[in-house]
Protein backbone atom coordinates (compact mmCIF):
# COMPACT_ATOMS: atom_id res chain seq x y z
CA UNK A 1 0.00 0.00 0.00
CA UNK A 2 1.69 3.38 -0.85
CA UNK A 3 1.17 6.76 0.69
CA UNK A 4 -0.50 8.07 -2.19
CA UNK A 5 -3.31 5.85 -2.11
CA UNK A 6 -3.80 5.80 1.84
CA UNK A 7 -3.79 9.87 0.89
CA UNK A 8 -6.47 9.35 -1.69
CA UNK A 9 -8.81 7.00 0.55
CA UNK A 10 -8.77 8.77 3.65
CA UNK A 11 -9.68 12.50 1.42
CA UNK A 12 -12.50 10.29 0.52
CA UNK A 13 -15.14 10.08 3.04
CA UNK A 14 -17.04 8.22 1.16
CA UNK A 15 -14.56 4.72 2.18
CA UNK A 16 -15.83 5.44 5.90
CA UNK A 17 -19.50 4.10 5.80
CA UNK A 18 -18.61 1.57 8.71
CA UNK A 19 -16.50 0.62 11.58
CA UNK A 20 -15.35 -2.87 9.81
CA UNK A 21 -13.40 0.14 7.04
CA UNK A 22 -11.71 2.06 9.36
CA UNK A 23 -10.47 -0.60 11.14
CA UNK A 24 -9.26 -2.15 7.87
CA UNK A 25 -7.70 1.34 7.35
CA UNK A 26 -6.31 1.84 10.42
CA UNK A 27 -4.35 -1.82 9.50
CA UNK A 28 -3.47 -0.78 6.17
CA UNK A 29 -1.83 2.71 7.19
CA UNK A 30 -0.23 1.08 10.42
CA UNK A 31 1.81 -2.00 8.05
CA UNK A 32 2.50 1.57 5.84
CA UNK A 33 4.24 3.31 9.09
CA UNK A 34 6.32 0.25 9.94
CA UNK A 35 8.65 0.58 6.60
CA UNK A 36 7.49 4.06 4.82
CA UNK A 37 8.43 6.92 7.12
CA UNK A 38 11.76 9.06 7.00
CA UNK A 39 12.01 9.20 11.08
CA UNK A 40 9.85 9.46 14.15
CA UNK A 41 10.87 12.65 16.08
CA UNK A 42 10.32 12.43 19.67
CA UNK A 43 9.14 15.78 21.43
CA UNK A 44 11.08 17.47 23.22
CA UNK A 45 9.03 18.56 26.33
CA UNK A 46 6.85 15.09 26.95
CA UNK A 47 8.70 12.80 25.55
CA UNK A 48 5.50 9.99 25.06
CA UNK A 49 4.70 11.84 22.17
CA UNK A 50 6.29 11.42 18.68
CA UNK A 51 5.86 13.14 15.45
CA UNK A 52 6.46 11.14 11.94
CA UNK A 53 8.10 12.55 9.31
CA UNK A 54 7.08 11.24 5.78
CA UNK A 55 9.56 11.09 3.21
CA UNK A 56 9.23 12.61 -0.49
CA UNK A 57 6.15 11.02 -1.40
CA UNK A 58 4.80 12.75 1.91
CA UNK A 59 5.85 16.20 0.90
CA UNK A 60 8.81 15.75 4.16
CA UNK A 61 6.02 16.64 5.94
CA UNK A 62 5.72 16.22 9.55
CA UNK A 63 2.06 14.61 11.53
CA UNK A 64 0.40 15.55 14.40
CA UNK A 65 1.91 15.11 17.93
CA UNK A 66 1.11 10.82 18.36
CA UNK A 67 0.87 9.50 21.64
CA UNK A 68 2.93 6.75 21.47
CA UNK A 69 1.06 4.94 25.24
CA UNK A 70 -1.80 4.83 23.31
CA UNK A 71 -1.01 3.99 19.14
CA UNK A 72 -1.10 1.01 18.43
CA UNK A 73 1.41 0.00 15.86
CA UNK A 74 1.85 -2.73 13.11
CA UNK A 75 3.59 -5.09 15.55
CA UNK A 76 0.35 -5.29 17.97
CA UNK A 77 -2.42 -3.60 15.62
CA UNK A 78 -3.84 -7.83 15.71
CA UNK A 79 -6.01 -6.40 18.95
CA UNK A 80 -7.63 -3.57 16.96
CA UNK A 81 -8.66 -6.06 14.15
CA UNK A 82 -9.78 -9.27 16.39
CA UNK A 83 -11.12 -7.86 19.79
CA UNK A 84 -11.99 -4.39 19.71
CA UNK A 85 -15.56 -4.91 18.10
CA UNK A 86 -15.59 -7.78 20.38
CA UNK A 87 -14.78 -6.13 23.38
CA UNK A 88 -16.77 -3.12 22.58
CA UNK A 89 -20.16 -4.72 22.45
CA UNK A 90 -19.73 -5.99 25.93
CA UNK A 91 -18.65 -2.87 27.09
CA UNK A 92 -21.74 -2.15 29.47
CA UNK A 93 -20.79 -5.34 31.08
CA UNK A 94 -16.99 -4.17 32.06
CA UNK A 95 -16.35 -3.25 35.71
CA UNK A 96 -14.23 -0.04 36.09
CA UNK A 97 -11.31 -1.54 37.27
CA UNK A 98 -11.12 -3.68 33.86
CA UNK A 99 -7.98 -1.97 32.55
CA UNK A 100 -7.37 -4.21 30.45
CA UNK A 101 -10.36 -4.07 27.83
CA UNK A 102 -11.26 -0.54 28.41
CA UNK A 103 -7.72 0.80 27.65
CA UNK A 104 -8.15 -1.46 24.47
CA UNK A 105 -11.57 0.56 23.70
CA UNK A 106 -9.45 3.66 24.16
CA UNK A 107 -6.40 3.15 22.50
CA UNK A 108 -8.55 1.20 19.60
CA UNK A 109 -10.26 4.35 18.84
CA UNK A 110 -7.67 7.09 19.45
CA UNK A 111 -5.32 4.62 17.04
CA UNK A 112 -8.25 4.44 14.03
CA UNK A 113 -9.07 7.99 14.09
CA UNK A 114 -4.88 9.30 14.30
CA UNK A 115 -3.97 6.84 11.55
CA UNK A 116 -6.66 8.78 9.43
CA UNK A 117 -5.24 12.07 10.51
CA UNK A 118 -1.43 11.36 9.81
CA UNK A 119 -2.50 9.75 6.37
CA UNK A 120 -3.96 13.55 5.86
CA UNK A 121 -0.70 15.46 7.43
CA UNK A 122 1.06 13.88 4.31
CA UNK A 123 -1.00 16.29 1.57
CA UNK A 124 0.55 19.06 0.41
CA UNK A 125 0.20 22.14 2.77
CA UNK A 126 -2.62 23.72 0.48
CA UNK A 127 -4.70 21.24 1.71
CA UNK A 128 -4.31 21.60 5.07
CA UNK A 129 -7.89 23.05 6.06
CA UNK A 130 -9.87 20.72 4.06
CA UNK A 131 -7.75 18.03 5.23
CA UNK A 132 -8.80 19.05 9.12
CA UNK A 133 -12.50 19.29 8.01
CA UNK A 134 -12.48 16.00 6.48
CA UNK A 135 -10.62 14.40 9.82
CA UNK A 136 -13.40 16.03 12.29
CA UNK A 137 -16.19 15.10 10.24
CA UNK A 138 -14.67 11.00 9.93
CA UNK A 139 -14.04 11.58 13.62
CA UNK A 140 -17.70 12.54 14.21
CA UNK A 141 -18.78 9.32 12.04
CA UNK A 142 -17.05 6.57 14.22
CA UNK A 143 -18.22 7.99 17.25
CA UNK A 144 -21.51 7.71 15.98
CA UNK A 145 -21.13 3.96 14.05
CA UNK A 146 -19.46 2.93 17.29
CA UNK A 147 -22.59 3.81 18.96
CA UNK A 148 -24.97 2.22 16.72
CA UNK A 149 -23.07 -0.91 16.77
CA UNK A 150 -23.80 -1.07 20.48
CA UNK A 151 -27.39 -1.21 19.20
CA UNK A 152 -28.16 2.56 20.47
CA UNK A 153 -30.16 4.56 17.74
CA UNK A 154 -28.00 7.43 16.85
CA UNK A 155 -27.42 9.71 14.37
CA UNK A 156 -25.52 13.65 13.30
CA UNK A 157 -28.30 16.34 12.21
CA UNK A 158 -30.61 18.66 13.13
CA UNK A 159 -33.17 18.68 15.87
CA UNK A 160 -36.37 20.61 16.08
CA UNK A 161 -36.69 22.13 19.43
CA UNK A 162 -40.02 23.76 20.61
CA UNK A 163 -39.83 26.85 22.55
CA UNK A 164 -42.13 26.56 25.28
CA UNK A 165 -43.21 29.52 27.80
CA UNK A 166 -45.30 29.25 30.72
CA UNK A 167 -45.90 25.39 29.68
CA UNK A 168 -47.05 26.23 26.33
CA UNK A 169 -45.17 25.81 22.67
CA UNK A 170 -44.90 28.36 20.36
CA UNK A 171 -42.96 27.17 17.77
CA UNK A 172 -39.65 25.38 17.11
CA UNK A 173 -36.37 25.92 15.40
CA UNK A 174 -33.55 23.67 14.01
CA UNK A 175 -30.62 22.97 16.05
CA UNK A 176 -27.44 21.26 14.14
CA UNK A 177 -25.47 18.75 16.66
CA UNK A 178 -23.14 16.09 15.77
CA UNK A 179 -24.36 13.28 18.35
CA UNK A 180 -28.34 12.85 18.92
CA UNK A 181 -28.66 9.85 20.72
CA UNK A 182 -32.38 8.07 20.90
CA UNK A 183 -34.51 5.55 22.39
CA UNK A 184 -38.02 4.50 20.75
CA UNK A 185 -37.87 7.92 19.00
CA UNK A 186 -37.00 10.16 21.48
CA UNK A 187 -33.97 12.18 22.07
CA UNK A 188 -31.94 10.49 25.07
CA UNK A 189 -28.78 12.84 25.09
CA UNK A 190 -27.46 15.42 22.40
CA UNK A 191 -23.40 15.23 21.66
CA UNK A 192 -20.79 17.57 20.35
CA UNK A 193 -17.68 14.73 18.44
CA UNK A 194 -14.66 17.07 18.17
CA UNK A 195 -11.19 15.97 17.29
CA UNK A 196 -9.85 18.94 19.57
CA UNK A 197 -11.41 21.44 22.32
CA UNK A 198 -9.36 24.53 20.78
CA UNK A 199 -11.61 27.33 19.91
CA UNK A 200 -15.03 25.19 20.60
CA UNK A 201 -15.81 24.98 24.09
CA UNK A 202 -17.11 27.93 24.40
CA UNK A 203 -20.03 27.35 21.79
CA UNK A 204 -20.17 23.51 23.26
CA UNK A 205 -21.23 25.21 26.99
CA UNK A 206 -23.56 27.61 25.35
CA UNK A 207 -25.36 25.35 23.61
CA UNK A 208 -26.47 23.30 26.42
CA UNK A 209 -27.29 26.43 28.34
CA UNK A 210 -29.46 27.93 24.96
CA UNK A 211 -31.24 24.32 24.32
CA UNK A 212 -32.38 24.30 28.23
CA UNK A 213 -33.68 27.89 28.28
CA UNK A 214 -35.60 27.53 24.87
CA UNK A 215 -36.89 24.39 25.87
CA UNK A 216 -37.32 24.50 30.07
CA UNK A 217 -35.69 21.13 29.51
CA UNK A 218 -32.39 19.29 31.31
CA UNK A 219 -31.32 17.14 28.48
CA UNK A 220 -28.15 15.83 28.92
CA UNK A 221 -25.35 17.35 26.82
CA UNK A 222 -22.02 15.52 26.27
CA UNK A 223 -18.17 16.16 24.41
CA UNK A 224 -16.09 13.68 23.08
CA UNK A 225 -13.08 14.78 22.25
CA UNK A 226 -9.75 12.78 20.81
CA UNK A 227 -6.88 14.98 22.11
CA UNK A 228 -6.10 18.08 22.99
CA UNK A 229 -2.52 18.62 22.18
CA UNK A 230 -1.04 20.28 19.07
CA UNK A 231 2.83 20.93 17.53
CA UNK A 232 4.98 23.25 18.81
CA UNK A 233 8.24 24.03 17.15
CA UNK A 234 10.76 24.73 19.79
CA UNK A 235 13.86 27.18 19.70
CA UNK A 236 16.08 24.92 19.00
CA UNK A 237 16.03 24.31 15.47
CA UNK A 238 14.35 21.62 13.74
CA UNK A 239 13.01 19.99 17.14
CA UNK A 240 9.32 19.89 17.96
CA UNK A 241 7.28 19.86 21.05
CA UNK A 242 3.95 19.85 22.10
CA UNK A 243 1.53 22.35 23.53
CA UNK A 244 -1.81 21.67 25.28
CA UNK A 245 -5.03 23.43 23.34
CA UNK A 246 -7.20 22.73 26.44
CA UNK A 247 -8.63 25.54 28.39
CA UNK A 248 -8.69 24.79 31.85
CA UNK A 249 -10.07 28.14 33.14
CA UNK A 250 -12.52 28.85 30.63
CA UNK A 251 -13.90 24.94 31.44
CA UNK A 252 -13.92 25.17 34.96
CA UNK A 253 -15.72 28.96 34.88
CA UNK A 254 -18.66 27.78 32.33
CA UNK A 255 -18.71 24.61 34.57
CA UNK A 256 -19.26 26.89 37.71
CA UNK A 257 -21.20 29.50 36.67
CA UNK A 258 -23.11 28.35 33.32
CA UNK A 259 -24.19 25.08 33.68
CA UNK A 260 -21.76 21.74 34.22
CA UNK A 261 -22.17 19.36 30.63
CA UNK A 262 -22.91 15.87 31.34
CA UNK A 263 -20.29 14.19 30.26
CA UNK A 264 -17.11 15.02 29.22
CA UNK A 265 -14.72 12.37 27.03
CA UNK A 266 -11.37 12.16 25.92
CA UNK A 267 -9.22 9.21 24.31
CA UNK A 268 -6.05 11.32 25.48
CA UNK A 269 -6.79 12.67 28.55
CA UNK A 270 -4.29 15.54 29.70
CA UNK A 271 -2.33 15.21 33.04
CA UNK A 272 -3.82 18.35 34.80
CA UNK A 273 -7.81 16.73 34.06
CA UNK A 274 -6.53 13.71 36.46
CA UNK A 275 -4.72 16.24 38.85
CA UNK A 276 -6.89 19.38 39.54
CA UNK A 277 -10.33 17.86 41.66
CA UNK A 278 -12.79 20.15 39.43
CA UNK A 279 -11.75 19.01 36.13
CA UNK A 280 -11.52 15.06 37.66
CA UNK A 281 -15.04 15.32 38.58
CA UNK A 282 -16.56 16.38 34.85
CA UNK A 283 -14.10 14.92 32.54
CA UNK A 284 -13.31 11.14 32.37
CA UNK A 285 -11.25 8.85 29.42
CA UNK A 286 -14.15 7.81 26.51
CA UNK A 287 -14.11 4.16 27.34
CA UNK A 288 -16.24 5.92 30.85
CA UNK A 289 -18.93 6.76 27.72
CA UNK A 290 -19.14 3.32 25.92
CA UNK A 291 -18.64 1.55 29.35
CA UNK A 292 -21.46 3.62 31.46
CA UNK A 293 -22.83 7.01 30.50
CA UNK A 294 -23.96 6.35 27.63
CA UNK A 295 -26.56 3.41 28.85
CA UNK A 296 -27.45 5.75 31.71
CA UNK A 297 -28.81 8.20 29.32
CA UNK A 298 -30.32 5.91 27.04
CA UNK A 299 -32.26 4.87 30.54
CA UNK A 300 -32.86 8.07 31.61
CA UNK A 301 -36.53 8.92 32.19
CA UNK A 302 -38.09 12.06 30.18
Amino acid sequence: MTLATLMACASDKTHFDSVEKYIAFARRFLDFAAHGLQAAIVSQNEQQYRFWQYKQDGHFNITRPINSTLMYDATNADVVDHDFLRVLSCAHELPPDDETNRSLIRRAIYTIQQCIGCALDALPAGQSNTARKINGDLFERLICLLVKHLGVDCAAGSVRVPVVVDGEELFRMSYQHDLIVKEHGEVKALGSVKTSSKDRLDKIFMDKFLYSKLTATALPHVAIFLNDVQRKKTRTLNQYGVNATFLPGHFKGYTVKLNPLDGVYYCDIRPNMTADALLREHIRTIDCFFCRDLWAFVQRLA
